[in-house]
């Protein structure tokens, strides 16, 4: 019994480890690109949401990449990157808009995803080994490829799921710190564009994001529930 599990509990203590690997790998890499945002606007705004979390405070670091994204780190930190904020700075995107960026990264550190991601790619790990096992008796030569398929699917739902659950998060927050979820909505409709068209054509079963659509029907059917 324990032979036949080995290969199982290898594959988890793979995926544990290098989870905490490249958790620190990003740690460093983040640390060393990255100074606090320092932006007079941004912070009454994120003030407004620390005081509905009832904090003293939210720290938003910048990350100086171009890339158009918001990310929250393994520690709990809070990033926008260079790119983003730029475009704030240029008028296309507003405060609002950028700080409904912050309260989604805040979500995904609330909502303990750092730590599922975790769990789940462990999880994988051991499915992985196991399908390997089973698949490659049947398909001997496209079996592994046929298995990394598969849990890049369950991977991409996962990821999916999160996204949704980050989103009803900062959508109660801003609510709640007086912005609202117009911001919200606005920003998700300029996503697809501003970071470069990226995954426009993406089947919505292979993406790790929801489409756009789906985003906002969500967060509007989360502000009729709350209004009735």
């Amino acid at each position: 019994m324990i032979l036949r599990l080995t290969p199982i509990l290898l594959a988890v203590a793979y995926g544990l480890i290098m989870y905490h690997l490249s958790a620190w790998r990003t740690k460093a890499r983040l640390s060393a690109n990255s100074t606090e945002l320092a932006d007079p606007v941004i912070k009454n705004l994120t003030d407004r949401m620390a005081a509905a979390l009832e904090l003293p405070r939210i720290r938003v670091h910048l990350y100086e990449v171009e890339m158009v994204n918001g990310l929250a780190a393994p520690d709990g930190r809070i990033f926008l990157t260079r790119g983003l904020y730029d475009k704030y700075r240029l008028g296309a995107v507003s405060a609002e808009e950028l700080v409904s960026v912050i309260a989604h990264e805040l979500g995904h550190v609330a909502l303990g995803h750092t730590r599922r991601r975790m769990i789940d790619f462990s999880g994988q790990n051991a499915m992985r080994a196991v399908l390997n096992s089973l698949i490659g008796r049947f398909i001997p030569f496209i079996g592994p490829w046929v298995v990394d398929v598969l849990m890049s699917l369950v991977a991409a739902r996962l990821s999916r799921d999160a996204e949704f659950e980050a989103d009803a998060y900062a959508a109660a927050l801003l609510v709640k710190s007086g912005i609202g979820t117009a911001p919200q909505k606005s920003l998700l409709e300029k996503l697809t564009d501003l970071a470069g068209g990226a995954n426009r054509q993406m089947p919505a079963w292979m993406m790790s994001h929801p489409k756009t659509p789906k985003r906002i029907e969500a967060i509007e059917a989360l502000e009729n529930k709350w209004q009735a």
